[in-house]
């Protein structure tokens, strides 16, 4: 490629980053975290700075990866002046890891949509998670939950007393509501994260944006529990069917075997979302999945939030990261299976 091309190709990819980094200041940011809405904003009205994230890989540019690296590596929570002028100053160090680096956000909370669901599977159980980052979702059982209701409130501790990690969840409609029997954790991941490594750990908290109350609080007691007694974490891609089937193979006899996708199948293409699909749907296993209503054509467009469902059929309509659960299982007996 000569010159002149290169130059074309660099400004068609900062520009990219300056539309990219403006709808998240517009569209994702508001609500959720003042700084992140400000240093997205700032981008979007600076070349330079768009220049240098524009390095990195598209896959690896998104703005909560971005910031999240940059606040790894020492950037200061400030105005945008400052983390800018910061940036600029660790330019070539903030390429490289975030070009290392994924969007692993490994949130415990989105166990207290995936328990409804795992309440009607006969245990023991043999859980297994693809994307399972550092493994936090894991654990279901070592968690408290606190179920919001419009008539009563239900409260779950393991039976050792009451967890460091407390899920507080609404919840419409009557869904089984009880404690997990785990008796294996395995999970599959690109890049399998160490809940005990202090790298992984200070990674996975600042993935949390700045003025999410108490969630960077939370994962790392979840940390601590998943590194007090790891799962088994295979690193692998789970669309190839030899990964999958031979972690599978792994689970011991007389477990159910129930696999989760919570919130990773929109980030597989559809090639491999098939492989993955019929993948599973081969193993004697319960599957257990959260995904956009588009998967599930039976309730594409009645349902409100995402769907929690078991071997296809539609459960629940949930917050994804787990902050409320409607239960529906009684209005729709079957529905055709996410793909």
């Amino acid at each position: 490629m000569d010159a002149a091309a290169e130059d074309g190709a660099a400004a068609a990819e900062r520009q990219r980053t300056l539309e990219r980094y403006a709808r998240f200041a517009r569209d994702e940011a508001p609500g959720r975290s003042v700084l992140y809405a400000g240093w997205a904003a700032g981008v979007a009205g600076d070349d330079t700075i768009a220049g240098i994230l524009a390095r990195i890989p598209a896959t690896r540019r998104q703005p909560p990866l971005v910031f999240a690296v940059t606040r790894v590596l020492g950037a200061p929570e400030a105005d945008y002046p400052a983390w800018a002028a910061w940036v600029r100053g660790h330019a070539d160090q903030v390429v490289a890891e975030a070009s290392r680096r994924r969007l692993q956000t490994n949130e415990p909370q989105r166990c207290a949509a995936l328990l409804p669901a795992l309440a009607g599977v006969d245990g023991p159980i043999a859980l297994l998670e693809v994307g399972a980052s550092a493994g936090l979702c894991l654990y279901p059982d070592r968690y408290s939950y606190r179920y919001r209701g419009s008539d009563t409130d239900t409260r779950l501790d393991p039976e050792e007393g009451p967890s460091p990690v407390v899920l507080e969840c609404d919840v419409q409609g009557d869904p089984p509501l009880r404690l997990p029997h785990v008796v294996w954790r395995a999970g599959i991941d690109l890049q399998p994260l160490d809940a005990a490594a202090p790298d992984d750990r200070r990674f996975l908290t600042s993935l949390v944006w700045p003025g999410e109350a108490g969630r960077a609080d939370r994962v790392r007691a979840a940390l601590d529990i998943a590194a007090a007694a790891p799962p088994l974490l295979v690193a692998g891609d789970a669309t190839d069917p030899a990964v999958l089937r031979a972690l599978a193979a792994r689970a011991p006899q007389g477990a159910t075997l129930v696999v989760t996708t919570p919130g990773v199948l929109p980030h597989i293409d559809r090639a491999g979302r098939a492989r993955l699909i019929a993948t599973i749907r081969g193993l004697d296993a319960v599957w257990i999945t959260i995904d956009p209503p588009s998967f599930h054509d039976a309730v594409a467009d009645t349902w409100d939030g995402f769907v929690l469902a078991r071997d296809g059929g539609p459960l629940a309509a949930v917050d994804p990261l787990g902050g409320s659960v409607r239960w529906r299982a009684s209005e729709n007996g079957s529905a055709d299976a996410a793909g």
